[in-house]
């Protein structure tokens, strides 16, 4: 994409001026689209390149320390069933946020403010996901550390350093070259990742049966016990605000046609909500290749069986020499940390700058909140997050459910099944109320609920259990404030004042591009509103989202619709 296409100069601007904070939000956002939809001419890749970037996010090692941790913990048996329980709720209600992505290409902060927040209700909503982001890229980032001290020597603290730092020339750049990476490092790194297990699992057939009976420090035997199964999953519940990632490349999908809808279904359902399927493979691999260190190996390895370096090491040294063995797992280790870290620094300064946006009108650049959010994340490392990660990771996932749930409920239940919420998805200033109740006090609800069952304050015999509440209650509360309510605040006016339709004939959303007012540049019809304030000679005039959202005068905002009686 050239600027000459993407932002077509106009006549002069003609109301309000132009403070060089709206510039710089309309020419620094033409590659990242912060603070907006994803325009038509932009959107070039055709689906299988965007469902293989997407998935290139989900590269990390995580998986295989939080598949370790529970098994450990809690048996082979009660982890894989918490691992598919968390799996089956994360697929489900990640597949209507998936859909909405790609078919209005909306990032996820965009979907929550109209599916039952407003227009400023959804910022704790970023809040929660741009503490995901930082969480584990903090996470990754010390396996990585772990990685680099191993083979190469170099104390963590440093190698922390080091992990943050050497993502930042990556990062800098948008969607573009985010794509190219993930595509190049993937064969690479599924060589590394595959060939493994398949090797380990083909010379040592025994170590399948040590697995399946494997009974955990808390010696649960071979059966199931549904308390460790819904604690095991209510750590792998923590990875549900993963979604909102896959979001951010889904939203670049190509629009929808009849020629294109079996490869368009294809890339929104593996590169959306299929990500999950990989992670839980990932995460009973972790579990496999820990019980298989510890019981084959050595006994003594519990303490670092998982550590994804030490697992990947172990199996190495199987097949080759030491060195090569070495050298393969730290090339492993850095690669997915690389993988996936450049998404978690990219997603989190968008959620960022987006909130910080919205609140002070004022755009600072999206490189200001990758700092920030590297910073907070070295801090963690620092901090050696690592030896607690089942509890950071299990109190967090209350908040993410909350989140992911309420709006998963409100696209499935109150915009398709009640009606009572629009169903296009609105997210420009002046259209939304600034909170609605339906999501805001849904997901405030939930997750208030679940995060006092989850530290025992309800009982320890509903303790482990803090994931149905959270869950449940955000699956149920949304529906049920919708009716209440009535809908009357998903929509602060019905009509956005511009006579073209939304959506083209095939349901896309249309690329006719209007001049804004403030900005004198071009944006196509879903980014634009008509404007209150009218031209020199009465005319109609249009401002684009992205000039509303840093207009700190509000006049060109359009009067609400009357109350209805």
């Amino acid at each position: 994409m050239t600027a000459t296409n993407e932002q077509q100069q106009a006549p002069a601007i003609t109301s309000g001026g132009t403070s060089q904070g709206q510039l710089n939000a309309a020419k620094e956002s033409l590659e990242d689209y912060t603070l907006r939809f994803a325009p038509r001419s932009y959107r070039r890749w055709v689906p299988s390149v965007v469902a293989t970037s997407a998935l290139g996010g989900i590269a990390y090692l995580a998986d295989f320390s939080i598949g370790a941790n529970i098994a450990l913990a809690h048996g082979t048996a009660s982890a894989v069933t918490g691992v598919l329980i968390a799996a089956v709720i994360i697929f489900v209600t990640g597949f209507p946020l998936a859909y909405y992505a790609a078919r209005y290409n909306l990032d996820l902060d965009l979907i929550t403010r109209g599916s039952g927040f407003g227009y400023y209700g959804s910022i704790v909503t970023n809040v929660i996901f741009a503490t995901f982001t930082f969480i584990f890229f903090a996470l990754e980032g010390a396996i990585m550390a772990q990685g680099l001290e191993l083979g190469l020597g170099i104390p963590k603290p440093l190698g922390y350093a080091i992990s943050t730092l050497m993502v930042i020339p990556l990062v800098i750049y948008g969607m573009k070259t985010l794509a190219k990476l993930q595509v190049w490092t993937t064969p690479l790194w599924l060589i590394l990742m595959v060939v493994p297990m398949v090797y380990l699992v083909a010379t040592h057939p025994e170590s399948v049966d040590t697995f399946v009976n494997y009974a955990g420090e808390q010696g649960n035997g071979q059966g199931v016990n549904f308390a460790s199964a819904m604690l095991a999953a209510g750590v792998c519940l923590s990875l549900m605000a993963q979604i909102a990632e896959q979001i951010d490349y889904l939203r670049f999908m190509p629009p929808k046609t009849a020629a294109n809808a079996r490869s368009w279904w294809t890339a929104v359902i593996l590169g959306g909500p299929g990500w999950v399927i990989f992670g839980a493979i990932k995460q009973i691999t972790g579990m496999f290749i820990a019980v298989y260190l510890i019981a084959t190996l050595d006994p003594q390895a519990s303490a670092t069986a998982n550590e994804p370096v030490h697992q990947f090491l172990g199996v190495y040294r199987e097949m080759m020499p030491a060195w090569l063995a070495m050298s393969l797992a730290v090339i492993l280790v850095v690669i997915s940390q690389i993988k996936i870290n450049v998404t978690n620094a990219y997603s989190g300064s968008l959620a960022w700058t987006n909130s910080f946006t919205r609140v002070t009108k004022t755009y600072p650049g999206r490189m200001v909140f990758v700092l920030v959010n590297l910073g907070i994340a070295l801090i963690l490392m620092e901090s050696n997050m690592f030896d607690f990660l089942n509890t950071v990771l299990g109190f967090y996932a209350n908040c993410a459910m909350a989140w992911v749930v309420t709006v998963a409920s409100d696209i499935a239940i109150n915009k398709y099944l009640l009606k009572l919420s629009p169903k296009v998805p609105e997210f420009r200033r002046g259209m939304l109320y600034a909170v609605n109740p339906v999501g805001f006090i849904s997901m405030l609800v939930s997750a208030i609920a679940s995060i006092a069952v989850f530290f025992g304050l309800l009982g320890p015999q509903i303790q482990p259990f803090s994931p149905l509440v959270a869950v449940g209650l955000a699956l149920l509360l949304p529906p049920v404030l919708a009716i209440i309510t009535k809908g009357r605040y998903y929509l602060r006016r019905g009509d956005d004042g511009i006579d073209s339709p939304l959506l083209d004939a095939d349901g896309n959303p249309s690329d006719k591009l209007y001049t804004c007012c403030v900005t004198g540049l071009r944006f196509e019809r879903p980014d634009m509103l008509a404007s209150a304030v009218p031209g020199p000679n009465g005319e109609k005039q249009y401002i684009s989202s992205l000039a509303l959202a840093t207009d700190r005068t509000g006049e060109h905002l359009l009067p609400a619709d009357p109350p209805i009686r």
